[in-house]
């Protein structure tokens, strides 16, 4: 059965990003590319935790996930990945204003959708056939995941530091039950997945 999963990586206090996000600063200035050490610098470590991620048939972002700007497109920014994204997979942004698809190296298309976070569930899920659909997030796009109750599985994957502000994940998400599946950890990261618990 294909899932919706979704994976973040978050400090102890469950922050995923700041509020000061910037083309110089992807993740904002106060969090960095602390959250993600993990997996550049440590790669071999994590390998199946990141084969996970990328497992996925299709992708959902919010428009913070693929760039910096704001207000009208900039047509020129292909996304923080460089020329062939590693998703390899249609992605799907949200966002309020409608641009053209953009088709990347490797087999990543982007497209662009503009009527919310259920239409755009409904475009991957087609798009995805039967394999599984990733929220790739950031947060606030997560939250509205989980708070519709969208999300069958997460990925949380902790690092071993507080960040001091910064938006959070559950943020504005109502009560919540999911079941422990597994977790591992290493001197970088705990990694803990959870299903969304079902009604008995």
């Amino acid at each position: 059965m294909s899932l919706v999963t979704a994976d973040i990586a978050v400090s102890l206090n469950l922050v995923a990003a700041g509020h000061d996000q910037s083309q110089e600063h992807p993740m904002g200035a106060v969090v960095g590319q602390r959250l993600h050490t993990w997996m550049f610098e440590h790669a071999d470590d994590h390998a199946d935790e990141v084969a996970g991620i990328l497992r996925a048939r299709a992708y959902v972002m919010g428009r913070n996930m693929f760039g910096p700007d704001r207000g009208a497109w900039d047509l020129g920014w292909q996304g923080w990945w460089g020329p062939e994204p590693p998703y390899h997979a249609p992605v799907f942004v949200l966002g309020s204003r409608p641009r053209p698809p953009l088709t990347m190296a490797g087999g990543t298309t982007f497209h662009f959708v503009t009527d919310g976070i259920e239409a755009a569930l409904e475009r991957a899920r087609d798009a995805a056939g039967d394999g599984d659909v990733s929220i790739g997030g950031g947060p606030s796009t997560l939250n509205a995941y989980l708070a519709a109750g969208l999300v069958d599985e997460l990925r949380l994957h902790v690092v071993p530091f507080t960040v001091a502000g910064g938006l959070r994940v559950f943020d504005g998400v109502p009560d919540l039950a999911m079941a422990p599946v597994s977790s591992r950890t290493t001197p970088q990261v705990t990694h803990l997945v959870y299903r969304r618990a079902r009604a008995s």
